[in-house]
């Protein structure tokens, strides 16, 4: 039996490594073995940043929040238990969104918490 080299997979593996680094600086977008380091990493990095993303995300509903709590006479953890007691299902983001864009209806949800 005659031995298969597999040089057309090896070609399509690093093609589709070096599609992926396409726009990297240097040899990280030509070289196949810096390639491969450079994707390696660029997907932990991904990994990293969109955990990251989250949190910040968080931090800033949290923040908006607390703003436009402040102006009605109460603080951000107050209000948060307030909600809870009162069992309305509102999560942070969509209050921060309602605090920015509809003061008057977060207004009244915060009169309804009390």
């Amino acid at each position: 039996m005659t031995r298969i080299k597999g040089g057309l997979l090896h070609a399509k593996r690093r093609r589709g490594i070096l599609k992926h680094t396409k726009g990297y600086k240097w040899g990280r977008k030509s070289k196949i073995k810096v390639a491969k380091v450079a994707k390696m990493k660029a997907g932990a990095h991904a990994f990293v940043g969109r955990r990251t993303k989250k949190r910040v995300n968080r931090q800033l509903w949290n923040v908006r929040i607390n703003a436009a709590v402040r102006d009605l006479g109460l603080s951000y953890s107050k209000l948060i238990g307030l909600l809870k007691k009162k069992q309305i299902g509102l999560d942070r983001k969509i209050l921060s969104t309602i605090a920015e864009k509809y003061p008057a209806l977060f207004k009244k949800i915060v009169e309804t918490a009390r």
